[in-house]
């Protein structure tokens, strides 16, 4: 059994990350999975949220959005539609999208077309505040 886990992780615009890791944890869309060196192969969707890794000593987080994860041969390869590393968000643009989704779903009704994109964009935002948060806990 390897002692490591490759994680691969790529959004249609660019790598995001390619590194060795202990542990993966990932915001599956039936609930929350982790993934250690030896698991089984599988196939399962995400949704937003937090995905973390562990390497050595150190925890890293990473906001996603929407997409898939493979494991096989102790390989993570992560597809989704973005990634944010916590050192890589920009808290106030995080924010100021909390505040624009929250004011516009007040102005919406359920029933809406609109409601549905507000509601995603709300859940992305505090995420990526989330996240980011993350990266302040560490000092950083």
């Amino acid at each position: 059994m390897a002692e490591k886990l490759r994680l691969e992780m790529v959004t249609p615009y660019k790598k995001v990350l390619s590194t060795d890791v202990d542990e993966v944890t990932a915001p599956g869309t039936l609930g929350e999975f982790g993934v250690l060196p030896g698991h089984t192969p599988m196939l399962t969707n995400l949704k937003v949220g937090e995905l973390v890794y562990r390497t050595g000593g150190e925890t890293f987080h990473v906001a996603v959005n929407w997409g898939y994860v493979e494991v096989e041969n102790d390989t993570v390869t992560v597809l989704v539609e973005t990634a944010e590393p916590a050192d890589e968000i920009d808290l106030e643009r995080a924010k100021a999208a909390l505040g624009r989704a929250e004011e516009a779903l007040k102005k919406l009704s359920p029933e809406d077309k609109s409601y549905l994109i507000m509601e995603a964009a709300l859940e992305r935002a505090a995420i990526r505040i989330q996240v980011a948060g993350r990266r302040q806990q560490r000092g950083h």
